[in-house]
């Protein structure tokens, strides 16, 4: 399958860092295409990656007839149209995360892609990790027994000062704020591992309220939320909770626990690192003491010694290339979007908020 990288460049971003890389570990996939911000760039980016052509329009790479797969590893702001394009040209996706503003236009482009018969994939890669399908596997399979409740803590630390690049982050109109990308990747995680929300009530604040442009010393207002705190039940009818916590020097990262009638599973992970974070896996029952459940190699694809957030994408591609029906596509886009937005209409009108 020949790939054409919209945002690819020779030094730095998260298509270098994590896309290209991934993709150049994979016989079935080469590398035709990269545009970038200028010719300039996308020539520098298509000498280091090997890709035959190199464009300053992405319009121009997702027309061009070299390419079967358009990955879009851009910021939302700034992709608008791109993913229409491509379905358009009848092209494959791979479209960063978030996908869309909301879920009423996420829905709209699953839509899309479904009539066009194209196969289309989202950046919520961290439902690959192998801890998350270990746990996954073991919930499922009744290691703690019939579960009551599920939680998911997550604590980022964040400066006060940043790039204009990130400038985005802090406008709740933007779609990429702290609930969107850090909500969106963590949420999506856990509730592959328990299930998804079906009903939920949130509580949203922003306690940062105004932040620091590096570049120019400009302070902004913050419109997005830094706190989220969201309660309701999955469909297995156990409680579960989510609460995020960005700001501050130190993170303490991921925290979930999996509580059964027979036990009670925790994931915890050593930093606060969103896209690659290494977890330890342990479980306490009965009478017993607490037990790390180290993950079997048959979780963990080959090679091993990538990345996390590299071996994570890389089984995206994997199944992207196979053709098969998988997770995460634009439908888990879809749903993530829905629970995104229930989680605001719930802090805005102080409803519960049900999920089909």
């Amino acid at each position: 399958m020949r790939v054409g990288v919209i945002g690819a460049h020779a030094s730095r971003g998260w298509a270098r860092a994590v896309h290209l890389p991934a993709l150049l570990s994979l016989p079935d996939y080469e590398i035709t295409a990269v545009a970038g911000t200028s010719r300039e760039s996308a020539h520098q980016a298509a000498d280091v990656w090997g890709a035959k052509h190199a464009f300053a329009d992405p319009q121009e790479l997702i027309s061009h007839p070299d390419v079967d797969l358009v990955t879009i590893s851009v910021q939302l702001p700034r992709r608008d149209g791109l993913v229409e394009a491509a379905i358009s040209a009848g092209k494959h996706v791979y479209s960063e995360w978030p996908l869309a503003r909301s879920a009423e236009a996420a829905e709209r482009l699953h839509a899309l892609a479904e009539r066009a018969g194209v196969r289309h994939a989202v950046g919520l890669q961290s439902r690959h990790h192998p801890a998350i399908g270990y746990l996954r596997d073991l919930v499922a399979d009744g290691k703690v027994g019939e579960v009551m409740s599920a939680s998911l803590t997550y604590s980022l630390s964040s400066p006060e000062v940043w790039s204009v690049r990130y400038a985005d982050l802090f406008d709740h109109t933007k779609g990429v704020n702290h609930l969107a990308v850090v909500g969106g990747h963590s949420m999506d995680m856990f509730g592959s591992a328990v299930g998804r929300f079906t009903e939920v009530s949130a509580t949203l604040a922003t306690r940062i309220p105004r932040i620091t442009l590096q570049e120019t010393g400009e302070q902004i207002t913050v419109t997005s939320p830094d706190q989220i705190a969201a309660v309701g039940l999955l469909e297995s009818g156990a409680a579960a909770s989510v609460h995020i916590m960005t700001g501050g020097p130190r993170g303490e990262g991921f925290l979930i626990e999996v509580h059964g009638r027979a036990g009670r599973l925790v994931l915890d992970s050593a930093d606060d690192s969103l896209v690659g974070p290494e977890f330890t896996l342990s479980f306490s029952g009965g009478t017993g003491g607490t037990v790390v459940l180290p993950v079997p190699d048959r979780y963990v694809p080959m090679p091993s010694d990538a990345p996390p957030a590299v071996r994570n994408v890389r089984q995206v591609y994997r199944d992207l290339a196979a053709g098969i029906p998988s997770e995460p596509d634009f439908l888990t886009a879809v749903r993530t979007h829905r629970l995104i937005d229930a989680i605001k209409r719930s802090a805005t009108t102080g409803e519960r908020q049900r999920l089909g």
